[in-house]
């Protein structure tokens, strides 16, 4: 199944609809706290082993599942759009069915020099926050 790629811009109007979207921000923990989408939930899809390295989070489709059901309807970002992508890839070759993906993640996509080529959501302009409640944070998600 391909996953459906959408713009902030669409994403905020998803998020702000009745529709009952949640927002999985897939980047690292310190990425999160650093700033992210109003209401968004932690969830890494990388994460350091014991010797410092990133791996997959092996964790990463049992945290979403307990937390939200197979049949939620998520968004997922990152920071550039690459991890997010891949979040969604697993989460939709597994159980769920209403992923999808938002383009450019929280700070833009950006070419190998590192200017920036299609915006993300804080690069746009829309509301971000550093302020998270407990029950956003991977630290508590993952107790379920």
């Amino acid at each position: 199944m391909e996953t459906k790629r959408i713009t902030p811009e669409e994403a905020k109007e998803l998020l702000d609809s009745n529709a009952g979207y949640t927002y999985l921000d897939v980047r690292t923990v310190a990425e999160f706290e650093a700033g992210h989408v109003l209401g968004a939930k932690n969830i890494p899809v990388i994460e350091p082993d014991p010797y410092g390295r990133m791996q997959l989070n092996p964790r990463l489709l049992e945290t979403v599942e307990a937390n939200f059901g197979t049949d939620s309807k998520c968004i997922t970002g990152c920071q550039k759009g690459g991890r997010s992508l891949k979040a969604a890839e697993l989460l939709l070759s597994s159980r769920f069915t209403h992923v999808l993906d938002m383009r450019g993640g929280f700070g833009g996509e950006t070419d190998e020099m590192g200017r920036l080529t299609f915006p993300g959501w804080a690069s746009r302009g829309l509301p971000t926050t550093w302020e998270s409640a407990p029950e956003d944070r991977y630290e508590n998600l993952a107790k379920k």
